[in-house]
């Protein structure tokens, strides 16, 4: 007969205790999370394989998913004191090492790929509607939009606008060619479409493209 399993929560309590303890009963805590966290990693960083663009070694992922765990495990430590049991210590712990390594897999995506940070570089292209109508206001509302981030951003918000909005480039990728952080890039595309959208309003068009009533 098996013995039985102890609750999650005294599990996860004492992954915290040992992790927030100091000596060997630290260092073997972290051990064991490092090693459960890069199984996590491996998986995500070859589930988003076809993302990164031509070829990538068995090599350079490990690389990759061994930065991703070092990192989550740091963050983890960092963040010990926020752990409040509402799930089990490790799906907490998990939640780390996946951001960390998409975040990992998409700068990776875009290591050899230029980001363009000039206000200038608008789509030449709507989509191409079922009427002449329709293709009339889509230019509309492009113009009204594009004379908006002109006059009313800030140079700054205009190439953050244009990285983010309309190139797609991920925001850590951006976060990282600025050195700025993604809460500064949040709050700056955030301020830049307040504006837009006020602006959008005053001439009398919505989002969609239609004449606001």
């Amino acid at each position: 007969m098996s013995e039985a399993e102890p609750p999650a929560e005294d599990v996860s309590r004492a992954w915290v205790a040992a992790l927030g303890a100091t000596g060997r009963v630290h260092d073997d805590a972290v051990a064991r999370l490092y090693a459960l966290l890069l199984r996590a990693a491996r998986f995500e960083v070859r589930r988003r394989r076809a993302t990164l663009g031509g070829q990538v070694s068995e090599h350079e992922l490990e690389d990759l998913a061994a930065q991703a765990t070092g990192d989550a495990v740091v963050a983890i430590l960092s963040k010990l004191d926020s752990f409040r049991g509402e799930s089990r210590f490790t799906t907490w712990a998990y939640k780390f090492v996946l951001l960390e390594a998409s975040v990992k897999c998409r700068r990776r995506a875009w290591h050899r790929r230029e980001v363009t940070l000039d206000a200038d570089d608008w789509p030449v292209a709507v989509d191409q509607g079922p009427s002449s109508h329709a293709l009339a206001e889509q230019r509309e509302l492009l113009d009204a939009v594009r004379g908006a981030v002109e006059v009313q951003l800030t140079p700054h918000q205009r190439r953050v606008f244009v990285a983010l909005a309309l190139d797609g480039v991920p925001i850590d990728v951006l976060a990282e060619r600025l050195r700025t952080t993604r809460g500064a890039l949040y709050k700056t595309l955030h301020d830049a479409r307040r504006k837009l959208r006020a602006e959008i309003e005053r001439a009398g068009l919505d989002l969609t493209g239609r004449e606001a009533s």
